[in-house]
């Protein structure tokens, strides 16, 4: 089973630019297709639901084209789908699935649709009673009120009043209310029962009427879609950042210390979950908000406290409020949650199972869960996800209590943000990246940084030259890509007590001979000699944090390194302090041969076609042709303390 393993960590502090919202993006390229005119959506969010929903449009004739980044633009049918006949898959996509049905009851072609296995057992009865309240001819495949489904062509009823339910998703009423302008006829949506998550309803109304449909609402018991409504494109629109993950981060900063600011939601958002907030504020924490962004800390007593709260207006937010409850002096109860039994698995079973591996008292009722940590953590907890991304998300917070967090099927986060352990690992092991040639000097200033910060370090070219000399020892040939590979993945190579090891026997000495070094290079060519040790070098940023030198750092291995350098010198300087360092070991040493087979090197690093050895855009430039050691230390400490003040602190 693919499992990720979230070292012990006890402060988190930062600043994360949040993905896309994941309700907004489908809700923005539904409704886009369905517009007349172009509409260029910006900073669309790249997840497995969006490109299920991207992909279903396509195949139901809308042109959609990708820009730069996130950006897209998409030309709408002005009206219903121009493809009468189609088959999709939307996988558990749920703000995919619903809403597509809806809009396909009401298109006059014949669809199937179907999903994931999961997909098949979430309720959709509730919408497709509705829709053939208008006329719409929609049968079940499988099971009688859920999905997969066939929609045929029908005559839809023009007007009047329709009923859905309230209670079980407020997903129904959404897909209903951006359907239902395709009639022209307006219409009348009575809701039974309660509504649930309703600020979600809130966002669809504000989505709709930027595309030209306003519609009126009694209370949340009526809403009214006018006569000879049209959806029009608006021409740009931007989404915002996901609200609902925000709560990761700002709960990271109320456990751990913080600050911790999330960025694209803030006060102005238009979406309900940033009041998720308020409940950490709730238990203590300390929150400040701004237009577009969000700050949480610890309470200044350091605990948060308990509380009980109706999570009708944050449904989806309110999970990670059971994990934070794990460290709340106190009973959490969080109540009208009844729709976490249909979401991508039965979250609140789920949440009850997973939180008593931490030893947490649990108890688990029909829409409501309550949870008394106590802050007493059991070690080497093992999570299962449950193929919901929103479980192992929320327990990676269970590694602030100090103990280590195995995440089983940690890529289930792709539903929503794919990079999001990389995210919280920024948080709690920030990684200052320094990459550079040959003999720039910085293996000798990372150490040294790392010494000073108290933060692990990775020579990252340590490990190529251990391949490198197990294979002459081995007798393997240099050029031989497919053998030096397969030392490369099972590598007998440990780092102790500032002792470079290779079975068991120091190889120091030996990994740094010129035949060694020569052989790094020629060994780090290979893609795959890269690949077998890109997750072993990953695996060294561990809390408090890393310093990573080598030649890909910043590029490839910790692209998203919130601090990294690129350092280097002329060849002259680097030949000549190579040659000191030679004759100051009392090896002989030319240093015209040294520098002939530096440039040879650097040409090589740089050529190569996988990972060459380059400056990254967003990387400051260090020269030390004419500095010391201890300045360039200073010089890249100090750009520590300006981005990233909680690692300095540590100096």
């Amino acid at each position: 089973m693919e499992y990720l393993d979230l070292a012990p960590a006890s402060h988190a502090s930062g600043s994360v630019r949040l993905p896309g919202s994941k309700s907004i993006s489908n809700r923005f390229l539904l409704l886009a297709a369905l517009a007349e005119g172009e509409t260029s959506i910006r900073d669309l969010l790249l997840s497995d639901d969006v490109k299920r929903m991207l992909e279903a449009l396509r195949a139901l004739g809308i042109d959609w084209q990708r820009g730069e980044g996130n950006d897209f633009r998409v030309r709408g049918a002005d009206g219903a789908f121009p493809a009468k006949q189609a088959e999709l898959f939307l996988g558990n996509a749920g703000t995919a699935f619903r809403p597509l049905t809806a809009a396909l009851a009401l298109s006059k072609g014949h669809y199937r649709l179907c999903g994931v296995a999961r997909m098949h057992e979430r309720p959709i009865g509730d919408l497709v009673d509705a829709l053939r309240q208008l006329g719409a001819d929609i049968r079940y495949l499988g099971n009688e009120g859920f999905p997969p489904l066939e929609i045929r062509p029908a005559t839809i009823r023009a007007g009047g009043r329709v009923t859905v339910r309230g209670e079980a998703s407020s997903q129904f009423l959404t897909a209903l209310l951006m359907a239902l302008p395709l009639t022209g006829a307006g219409a009348v949506v009575d809701v039974a029962g309660e509504l649930i998550s309703r600020p979600y309803i809130d966002i669809t109304l504000n989505l709709m009427a930027r595309f030209g449909v306003t519609v009126e609402r009694d209370g949340w018991r009526e809403f009214r879609i006018p006569a000879g409504a049209r959806y029009r494109s608006p021409g740009m629109v931007f989404v915002e950042g996901d609200a609902s993950s925000a709560s990761y981060f700002l709960t990271a900063g109320a456990i751990a210390g913080g600050p911790v600011r999330v960025e694209g939601v803030g006060r102005d958002s238009i979406q309900g979950d940033v009041r998720f907030a308020e409940a950490l504020a709730a238990m203590g924490a300390r929150i400040e908000m701004g237009p577009n962004w969000i700050e949480a800390r610890a309470p200044e007593s350091g605990r948060l406290q308990a509380l009980e709260l109706d999570c009708n207006h944050i449904p989806d937010a309110a999970m990670t409020l059971a994990v934070a409850a794990l460290f709340a002096e106190g009973t959490t109860r969080l109540t009208n949650i009844a729709s976490w039994r249909v979401k991508e698995t039965d979250r609140i079973a789920a949440m009850a199972t997973e939180l008593r591996k931490f030893g947490a008292k649990v108890e688990e009722g029909a829409d409501s869960i309550a949870v008394s940590g106590g802050l007493t953590f059991v070690q080497n907890a093992a999570i299962d996800t449950y193929d919901d991304h929103r479980m192992a998300m929320c327990f990676s917070l269970a590694c602030l209590g100090g103990v280590p967090v195995r995440i089983h099927d940690p890529s289930c986060v792709n539903k929503t943000f794919p990079d999001y352990f990389e995210r919280f690992a920024g948080l709690v092991a920030p990684v200052i990246a320094i990459d550079g040639p040959s003999a720039s000097g910085k293996g000798t200033v990372a150490a040294l940084v790392a010494g000073k910060l108290g933060l692990h370090y990775l020579d990252s070219g340590a490990l190529y030259r251990l391949v490198a000399l197990a294979a002459l020892r081995r007798g393997v040939a240099l050029d031989d890509g497919e053998g030096l590979a397969r030392i490369a993945g099972s590598l007998p190579a440990s780092f102790e007590g500032g002792r470079i090891l290779l079975d068991g026997e120091d190889a120091g000495t030996a990994i740094r001979s010129e035949e060694c070094s020569a052989g790094a290079s020629k060994v780090a060519a290979f893609p795959a000699v890269r690949a077998a040790l890109l997750e072993r070098q990953r695996a060294y940023r561990q809390a408090p944090g890393l310093v990573a030198e080598g030649r890909d750092m910043g590029s490839v291995v910790f692209p998203g390194a919130p601090l990294k350098v690129f350092l280097t010198a002329t060849a002259e300087a680097r030949a000549e302090r190579r040659y000191k360092q030679l004759i100051d070991k009392g090896m002989s040493a030319n240093i015209d041969i040294l520098l002939q087979d530096l440039r040879e090197r650097d040409a090589r690093d740089s050529a190569r076609a996988v990972a060459p050895l380059q400056k990254c855009a967003d990387a400051e430039l260090l020269d030390t042709t004419a500095m010391t050691v201890d300045e360039a230390v200073a010089w890249v400490i100090e750009r520590v303390r300006q981005r990233l003040p909680q690692a300095a602190a540590r100096s």
